[in-house]
């Protein structure tokens, strides 16, 4: 496949398929400068990254993420609650907008201009609904409720849906979501720890994330027909 002809919102899920992991930022209080933390991510082997709509300053981390990193680095908007904010997070460079509800402006905006829309769902009404609506992912969130092989009860009737669980994956789990048919696994914590990066430092972003990398790709080598 030659990805430079692929549009942004194409690229955007390409990579988020060919890494298998999306991780997130979390922030709670505003920060001089995030591109320490994107640059030890992208050394794991990182394309694409989400922060939150909620973090303090984010439309300005958006900016220095994108200025720095131009499309070696696929910014996802989290916890996008309206057209707005929508708007706002792709004109500051976020290519991907995620929101952990079906908000179909929300939807409508995201591919106004381009952008990549992945939509937070649990049930399977809210699934379809995502699906009907044009979500180029879902994300099904807690994940850790249902575990594993809902993954694959929801892909048993909507063969076509890309699904990214989110919450509460593991080492020992990620493997197990990948195999069950999901086509990416979502966290936080898993790769940004406040404590864990006093303690170790940036390295240790680097290595969460290329171990879950390791892991998603083992999995699809070992990944059995579903059902």
């Amino acid at each position: 496949m030659d990805i430079e002809l692929l549009n942004e919102c194409e690229q955007a899920v390409y990579w988020t398929k060919k890494t298998g992991v999306l991780p997130a930022i979390k922030l709670k209080h505003l920060e001089k400068d995030v591109l320490p933390y994107v640059q030890a991510m992208v050394d794991g082997g990182i394309r694409v990254l989400e922060i939150t709509m909620t973090t303090p300053g984010v439309l300005r981390y958006f900016e220095a993420i994108s200025n720095a990193f131009g499309s070696k680095v696929y910014i996802a908007a989290g916890t996008t609650l309206d057209s707005a904010a929508a708007r706002d997070a792709f004109l500051a460079g976020a290519r991907i907008i995620v929101s952990p509800a079906m908000i179909p402006s929300v939807i409508e905006t995201a591919h106004r201009y381009g952008a990549a829309c992945y939509i937070g769902a649990f049930t399977a009404t809210e699934v379809l609904t995502a699906i009907e609506a044009g979500a180029e992912m879902v994300k099904i969130f807690p994940a850790a409720v249902a575990g594993p092989k809902y993954m694959t009860n929801l892909k048993m009737v909507y063969p076509q849906v890309n699904l990214i669980p989110s919450g509460g994956i593991n080492p020992e789990t990620a493997g197990e979501y990948i195999k069950a048919g999901a086509c990416a696994i979502s966290g936080a914590r898993n790769f940004f720890d406040y404590e864990m990066v006093k303690q170790h430092g940036l390295n240790w972003i680097t290595e969460q994330c290329r171990k879950y990398i390791e892991i998603v790709a083992e999995a699809r080598k070992d990944a059995p027909p579903l059902p």
